[in-house]
């Protein structure tokens, strides 16, 4: 989904909930500038003293001593430049943690929005450009809130009170010193969109970057085993100066700003030096007012000089900003249902299932199956033939495209998504441990479970043994995916895992498969244990695993082709009666 609105309109929208906040700092920005502004006039007002001495503007107040008159405007100029401090502390601290929340809660929202998001809009984005969305984006945002934003604030004060200041103390004169600025300020304005595609570019480069690096880096034992350092290495370079040019092509047209704003300065503040200059020379402006104009003449028009930095992260933080809420405004395909799960029994049946996954072939046709509860059941079949993605599509991980799904009679899409959830555990051929220790990663679904749960869960699943022989057992750290472990150990972590979370539906795909046979057997005998009583459904490759389920199907192309226990299928002498055939003489042979 494409939204045409001005990003910047888009962040103000959703920034609504910090207004208060935001006005504070916007209040205190302001106050800092005419502050900031106050102590030029004061100089003037001083070489307005010195000059006139009785007859000075501070006179007309009934101060007609001189001392007198410099004694107030010293006290004057202490107070002002305390109160520009302190509102320059204030402004600093509410712009720095306005930011700061809002990057916070725009990342927890773009990332709790991704989670809700289907498996094929996963599938078909890059984990480096979601990376680059959910971290450099939303820094890029903070920036811009951090330094930016006062800087537009400021400076458009500046422009308002300056050039009044102007206009009250020397009308004529005024007009050299105002004319660059709104040209200053249009030309600015048409520079930030020309230079907007470049800045998106600049974006999209960095994904592609931060694509490559998040995959090698994944997958370095492959490339490390296949010796392919030099041909990677050459990918990365490859989109690093991609990134790069991309970079220096912006960088290269933001620089020319500054240059052409400061000619503009220069023929105002010339002018302003010579006509002024001569006015005062002719009597015809005032010494003290003729030194006001100059410096405020370059307090109005060097800040200005700056806008080009402002201009660069407002244009990065606008074109981050339109990656982010457009990664907001995806559309979640799956929808949580509004019916709470009661008490589970078990009882799965499949109608009439049909599904395909995006731009391919049907995986699942007319797919019917009942699933007892409290019974164990296994599906077999070749590669691509539509196992896995049975266990999906009862996970809602993809919606079907026709026929149903129920739970105890109870339509899945019916169901919360977390009930439902919650209420099956899985097991799978790819085992996924997260960065920590042992200890946690048996608990991740079961927060509340005790240490002894734990250790509980792992005798069942065979773990205890080796998680007591590892450096700080339990406290072992695991590293990233669960690298420091073998196969087994990780399957095993898994299986205690779904023991804790005691689901009274397990759904056990391909569990046994990469392990060797010792480990198998072991793996086997938890499984027994755990899959007693409660549903089972068993993704297997080797039939040995699953010989003993309640019934065994064989599926073909997305359709269900053999069912029967597995004494039945053999004697039926199909395609199951084949496939243990080829397992028992393999096993044979290596005997």
């Amino acid at each position: 989904m494409t939204n045409n609105t001005h990003p910047l309109k888009r962040l103000l929208a959703y920034g609504q909930q910090y207004r208060g906040q935001t006005w504070q700092a916007i209040i205190s920005s302001i106050f800092n500038k005419l502050c900031d502004v106050a102590p030029e006039i004061l100089i003037g007002i001083a070489v307005d003293v010195v000059v006139k001495k009785q007859d000075s503007f501070i006179a007309n107040w009934g101060i007609r001593n001189v001392e007198q008159q410099l004694i107030l405007l010293t006290i004057i100029t202490i107070i002002v430049w305390i109160l520009e401090s302190l509102s320059q502390y204030v402004y600093t601290n509410l712009w720095r943690n306005l930011s700061q929340k809002i990057q916070h809660n725009l990342r927890l929202d773009a990332y709790g929005h991704v989670q809700k998001l289907e498996l094929a809009y996963l599938e078909n984005q890059s984990t480096g450009n979601l990376m680059a969305i959910l971290g450099d984006d939303i820094n890029q945002l903070e920036r811009f809130l951090d330094v930016g934003a006062n800087e537009i604030i400021q400076v458009v004060t500046n422009v308002i009170v300056i050039g009044g200041v102007f206009f009250v103390l020397a009308p004529t004169l005024a007009w050299w010193s105002v004319i660059p600025v709104p040209m200053i300020i249009i030309g600015s304005i048409w520079f930030q969109k020309f230079l907007a595609p470049y800045y998106s570019n600049v974006r999209e480069k960095v994904g592609l970057l931060n694509s490559r690096l998040a995959n090698n880096l994944g997958g370095m034992t492959t490339i490390k085993s296949f010796t392919t350092e030099a041909y990677e290495l050459d990918r990365v370079r490859s989109d690093s100066e991609a990134y790069r040019q991309s970079n220096r092509r912006t960088i290269a047209i933001s620089a020319a700003f500054v240059p052409l704003i400061r000619m503009a300065v220069l023929f105002s503040f010339s002018m302003t030096l010579l006509l002024g200059g001569i006015a005062a020379v002719n009597g015809e402006l005032a010494v003290g007012t003729y030194s006001i104009l100059i410096y405020l003449t370059q307090r109005l028009l060097w800040p200005l000089t700056r806008l080009g930095e402002t201009l660069d992260l407002y244009q990065r933080g606008m074109a981050s900003t339109d990656r982010v809420l457009a990664l907001l405004d995806t559309p979640i395909a799956i929808d949580s249902g509004y019916l709470a799960l009661p008490i589970v029994k078990g009882e799965i049946e499949l109608k009439d299932v049909t599904f395909a996954y995006p731009d391919r072939t049907t995986t699942v046709k007319r797919l019917s199956l009942l699933i007892p509860a409290g019974q164990t059941i296994a599906i077999v079949g070749a590669t691509g033939s539509g196992k896995s993605t049975l266990v999906k599509l009862l996970l809602r991980l993809y919606e079907i495209q026709s026929g149903s799904i129920t739970l105890d009679g109870i339509n899945i899409q019916d169901l919360h998504l977390a009930d439902l959830r919650r209420s099956i555990g899985l097991v799978s051929q790819d085992v996924f441990l997260f960065h920590g220790s042992v200890r946690e990663n048996i608990a991740y679904g079961s927060p509340d479970a005790d240490f002894e749960s734990v250790i509980a869960a792992a005798k069942i699943a065979e773990a205890d043994e080796f998680i007591t022989q590892l450096p700080d057992g339990y406290d072992t750290i695991v590293g990233e995916r669960g690298q420091k472990l073998s196969g087994g150990q990780r399957q095993r972590i898994a299986i205690a895992r779904a023991v804790l979370k005691n689901p009274p539906i397990l759904i056990l795909d391909e569990a046994t498969s990469a392990v060797d046979n010792e480990t198998e057997a072991a793996i086997q005998r938890s499984l027994d244990r755990i899959t007693l009583d409660r549903t089972t459904i068993a993704i297997a490759h080797r039939l040995s695993t699953i010989r003993n389920a309640h019934r065994i199907y064989v599926m073909e192309q997305g359709q269900l082709v053999e069912a029967g226990t597995h004494d039945e299928l053999l004697i039926e002498n199909g395609i199951y009666a084949g496939l243990w055939n080829i397992q028992q003489n393999a096993k044979s042979a290596l005997t």
